[in-house]
């Protein structure tokens, strides 16, 4: 049972911050940022490009998660908490905050490369360079969307099923 809740959790939690990153990438990129209003302008038409992209963007979010993103925000995390001493919601926190350390610069790369690299054909000596822009416009959403929306959704939805009735 402890694995299936695992296996849920992950799956919730990736596809949740797939979802919420391609609704800020396809806005930013359709420009919402710059309009007046800001993102608040947003349309409607945005969500359905986002659900199609986080399609496929969740299976890759859940599969870098799985094959080292989990374990190296874990290992990260050891080594400023300690479990024994240190209060559980602070080391929670720090756990997301190492994962989203090693998720995001993941993330980022495999999306430039993909998005930018492949379909948009930059050419691929540029990687670098577009690579610390997606970062640095992708880090900041990441880390707030992650604290503060999709970690209490994805606990509480796998509390909520996983709860005996």
């Amino acid at each position: 049972m402890k694995k299936m809740k695992g296996l849920v959790f992950s799956l919730i939690m990736s596809y949740s911050m797939a979802i919420g990153m391609e609704v800020y990438n396809i806005a930013y990129k359709m420009g919402y940022h710059m309009q007046v209003g800001g993102f608040s302008s947003m349309h409607n038409v945005v969500f359905l490009a986002a659900l199609k992209e986080a399609s496929y963007m969740g299976i890759i979010v859940f599969i870098i998660s799985t094959l080292y993103g989990n374990r190296l925000g874990q290992h990260i995390a050891s080594h400023i908490c300690d479990q024994e001493r240190d209060p559980a919601y602070f080391c929670m926190l720090i756990r997301q905050g190492a994962t989203i350390a090693i998720m995001c610069p993941s993330m980022s790369l495999i999306a430039s490369i993909l998005f930018t690299i492949i379909l948009a054909h930059q050419p691929l000596i540029q990687l670098p360079a577009i690579f610390v822009g997606t970062l640095m416009k992708n880090f900041p959403m990441a880390f707030f969307w992650n604290i503060f929306a999709v970690s209490p959704f994805t606990r509480t939805i796998t509390k909520w099923l996983f709860t005996s009735k």
